[in-house]
């Protein structure tokens, strides 16, 4: 019997009488991963404005908001009725709603699929239909792909799982112009270069978790030194494709070298990590959360000044 099979989901707590009403609601949302979703927006909303060069229509980025709040809430919910047996074994999740007993796995996929549902629908006629394609296409590939094809699979689960997560760039850019571009392209891919050392030094972290779970992380088949070597690899090419969206997308100068300058940041961080690997330290002193932490600051900033950008003359 593995480890995901020994603890049944969904037992460990509320009873119907002690699912209080306002728990109720805030376990729903939970089940959205709203932390997780604020990333997402912070890569959609920025490339509205370059697509634009300027201020796009403010009622516009509401409905993509909204709807790429309900597209991608819906994918984390289903991923969590999914794996709500491996969340019960990982210390990390196993408050989750569904594992708590605060919602029931059919509330979970009922929920989950209302959503996705009713995002499709909301971004086909609030925003066009080739939005609202793309919002679905990344849904199916985080649940179908990624959640049950990859996770418990492959320790490439997060790197081709992350195209999930690249595609809010792909749906700013065509609520605007109802098309796809070089420009957006290169965005992709800088998530897509991004997401494996933003989450490694995270696996790294909880690599107990996961094996635990059985769930093949990286970090769980490999040694620290091997995960580095990966994140200071996958950290160069993702620098060095940020400074292509300059030519793609005729920026001004804020963004070469602000992409430059947070690229250095970045490369120092991962280098550091892997310094301490190589030197064999190993737990609080090996400090792999600096670079994820640091990782969200730099994805933030980044799309920041890809908005103000085309302000600059």
């Amino acid at each position: 019997m593995t480890a995901v099979e020994s603890r049944p989901a969904g037992v460990l707590g509320a009873t119907p009488a002690r699912r209080p009403f306002g728990a109720r609601v805030g376990a729903f949302v939970a089940l959205t991963k709203p932390r997780i979703i604020e990333l997402l927006l912070i890569t959609t909303v920025p490339v509205m404005f370059l697509a634009q060069r300027g201020v796009p229509d403010p009622l516009l980025v509401v409905w993509v908001v909204v709807g790429g709040y309900l597209s991608a809430g819906g994918a984390n919910a289903l991923n969590m009725y999914i794996d709500r047996d491996i969340d019960a074994v990982m210390s990390r999740t196993e408050r989750r709603p569904l594992v708590t007993g605060m919602v029931s796995p059919r509330e979970a996929l009922v929920f989950g699929i209302s959503l996705a549902v009713l995002s499709t629908v909301w971004l086909w006629l609030l925003v066009n239909p080739l939005a609202s394609g793309l919002a679905l296409a990344a849904l199916l590939f985080y649940v179908f792909v990624y959640t049950l094809g990859l996770k418990r699979r492959t320790a490439q689960n997060i790197v081709w799982g992350g195209i999930a997560g690249c595609m809010p760039v792909f749906v700013g850019w065509a609520a605007v112009t109802n098309s796809l571009s070089w420009s957006a392209l290169v965005l992709f891919l800088v998530i897509f270069f991004w997401t494996p050392p933003h989450y490694w030094p995270l696996s790294m972290k909880v690599r107990d978790d996961y094996a635990k779970a059985g769930v093949p992380m990286l970090p769980v088949l490999k040694g620290n030194l091997a995960v580095a070597r990966q994140i200071v690899a996958y950290s160069w090419v993702m620098v060095g494709v940020s400074m292509l969206l300059w030519p793609a997308a005729h920026t001004s100068w804020l963004y070469p070298v602000s992409a430059a300058v947070l690229g250095a940041f970045w490369l120092k961080e991962a280098h550091g990590l892997h310094a301490r690997a190589k030197a064999g330290v190993v737990g609080a002193k090996l400090k792999e959360m600096r670079l994820f932490h640091w990782s969200i600051t730099y994805l933030t900033l980044l799309f920041v000044v890809i908005a103000v950008d085309p302000f600059i003359g």
